[in-house]
């Protein structure tokens, strides 16, 4: 049993999700720092935008996303569509028992911690705040640090593909986010997330 005080719980929990994260070999910025641990603080950042009021479960959810991601790469499953879910679905048992186990070191209690699961394993998504919360904070990291390297590496119509996916996974406030990082995005870009904004309404009526 952990003898932190309340108040002290969640700072214990990000800085045990950052120590976590620090072993990612990929790198970003200059000097680099882990790219896990930048993407994390990244999640928070966002998730204090767009819920400042959360719940210590959807923080540490939202901060632990994608802890220890790199323990699992793509290339241990195979390279077809069974292979990819059967990835993220093992991601999703190993970032929840992860957070599961810090939580249990910085003295959440039980309630807590199977919330945190739930979210992080985005059982509920659309009908679940939380959860939807969490996916609205991924969907914009991704548009914020992945979108433009992505898009260098594929041609338009797997990018209007993949943002349209992405779209129609994300909130209304999850959209007004995004549509104010556009303006800022390089013409190319700005002009293939209009068609997959169009793409999206299209497959959702």
């Amino acid at each position: 049993m952990s003898d932190l005080r309340p108040e002290d719980r969640l700072a214990a929990a990000y800085a045990a999700i950052d120590r976590a994260n620090a072993d990612d070999p990929t790198g970003v910025g200059d000097p680099p720092r882990p790219y896990a641990v930048f993407y994390g603080e990244r999640m928070s950042a966002w998730l204090e935008r767009l819920v400042p009021d959360a719940s210590d479960a959807l923080r540490i959810a939202v901060r632990g996303q994608h802890i220890r991601r790199f323990d699992r790469p793509r290339s241990e499953f195979p390279m077809d569509k069974p292979g990819y879910f059967a990835w993220r679905n093992r991601l999703k048992d190993h970032h929840a028992d992860l957070i599961a186990g810090i939580m249990t070191e910085v003295g959440y209690g039980e309630d807590d911690i199977q919330r945190a699961r739930s979210i992080v394993r985005k059982e509920r998504l659309k009908r679940d705040p939380e959860a939807q919360a969490l996916e609205d904070c991924a969907c914009l990291v991704f548009l914020e640090q992945e979108f433009a390297p992505f898009a260098a590496r594929h041609e338009d119509d797997k990018i209007v593909d993949i943002v349209a996916k992405t779209w129609v996974k994300m909130s209304a406030a999850g959209h007004e986010a995004a549509a104010a990082m556009v303006p800022a995005l390089p013409e190319r870009l700005q002009r293939l997330v209009g068609q997959a904004v169009a793409s999206a309404a299209a497959r959702s009526a």
